[in-house]
């Protein structure tokens, strides 16, 4: 039998909450972190909102951040710090050189890039700090955890997009299996930028005031930032530590479609859900909750319902989905690892978060999306979908611990 990996601390900054309990909290009021952009002046674009994390630079985290660290490498290390902490790793007899970084992005430090083109271009690159070109390689956000806590396991970034942070999580587990790791510190993570904020606008795929995931009047989806970290480690491993265990990984599907660019492919969705359901060993009866990629774009909502439908058949109907971009927007390469944690937090607290903004239904779209209230009640297994630019495809299926 291959080794149990369970999620024993979760760290997440988000829109609309930083830290686990203000997090569980918003998603249960169903709060939303969309506001007017306050990063860099918006005159000059057609939308003027997104999801940006307030307050990141208040944290104290009891020792001094070096300068050049990034705005996507301080959001992944509050989250880190929070799983960390959570889970002990720091209080026991752990061999650091056993302890791995893995995370997820679209756009590493998307914002010092954007600094320096901008000093260039004005002439003022001799007023920058030396240190900030370290920062255009993404590497640096996991090597900065590594380095901070003293880990010195197999440290990596992947790049698959919005399905980064499912990619991270899948790939952690499959190295405590292989006996690779004993603790991966898996997620994804992505500062807002000015780069994803005008390349979504180009396509027209930002909404102008509101995410409305699967409603019929829905126009797109809003940019955003965030981080969302997990600790992974194998059940036995776990217990002996008597770390408290959130969710049990119970099997992954990834693949990549290679339909298209930027148009999603219904039956590449549905391939990497069958195959997360063969890696559980699961009949899709069992699955009682379906986080959604639901990013709230015409085209990609309706085709996620499109392959749930294929893969659940009847039972779809009968299978809550929602999506808590509604809640926090899109935060790219952190967008699934935080969903993640959305799916963990509603195994332990028994309640499912709502898809807000719905208002009305829409014919292509016809599954039951908790709309608008979060719904109390328990399920025991939940599957949560990424569905990246280029067809990188990633569903995680997670398990009541």
């Amino acid at each position: 039998m291959k080794k149990e990996i369970v999620i024993t601390g979760i760290g997440v900054v988000a829109p609309n909450a930083i830290g686990r309990d203000h997090f569980l909290r918003a998603l249960q009021e169903g709060v939303s972190g969309i506001d007017e952009i306050k990063a860099f002046d918006t005159k000059d674009y057609p939308v003027h909102r997104g999801g940006e994390v307030k307050g990141l630079e208040t944290i104290d985290f009891g020792f001094e951040l070096s300068a050049y660290l990034g705005r996507t490498a301080r959001l992944a290390l509050v989250a880190a710090h929070e799983a960390i902490a959570e889970a002990k790793l720091l209080a026991g007899s752990l061999d650091p050189k056993r302890i791995g970084v893995i995370l997820g992005t679209t756009s590493g430090e998307a914002q010092a890039i954007e600094t320096v083109d901008e000093a260039w271009a004005l002439g003022k690159q001799e007023q920058l700090l030396p240190d900030i070109y370290a920062d255009f390689s993404s590497n640096i956000v996991a090597s900065s955890i590594s380095s901070i806590f003293g880990f010195a396991g197999p440290t990596m970034m992947l790049a698959n997009a919005c399905s980064s942070g499912n990619f991270a999580i899948s790939f952690g587990g499959e190295m405590i299996r292989q006996g690779e790791a004993d603790i991966i510190i898996a997620g994804g993570c992505d500062a807002f930028s000015k780069v994803a904020f005008a390349g979504f606008g180009s396509v027209h795929a930002i909404a102008p005031e509101i995410c409305q995931p699967f409603d019929r009047n829905r126009r797109g989806m809003m940019v955003s930032e965030g981080a969302g970290v997990v600790i992974l480690e194998e059940r036995h491993q776990a217990e002996r530590r008597g770390a408290e265990i959130y969710a049990t990984i119970l099997g992954s599907g990834l693949g990549c479609d290679a339909f298209h660019l930027t148009a999603p492919d219904p039956e590449g969705m549905a391939n990497v859900m069958r195959l997360a359901l063969k890696d559980a060993g699961l009949a899709s009866s069992e699955v009682g909750y379906i986080n959604a990629h639901g990013t709230g774009t015409t085209i990609n909502d309706a085709s996620e319902t499109d392959a749930i439908k294929r893969v659940f058949a009847d039972h779809a109907y009968r299978i809550p989905v929602s999506s808590i971009k509604s809640m926090i927007g899109h935060t790219m390469g952190a967008a699934s690892a935080i969903e993640t944690i959305a799916c963990c937090l509603a195994l332990q607290h028994e309640f499912l978060p709502p898809t807000i903004n719905y208002q009305e239904p829409d014919p292509q779209c016809d599954l039951d999306y908790v709309p608008n209230r979060a719904r109390f009640q328990r399920v025991d297994v939940i599957m949560n979908n990424s569905f990246a630019f280029g067809g990188n495809n990633a569903s995680l299926i997670l398990g009541r611990s």
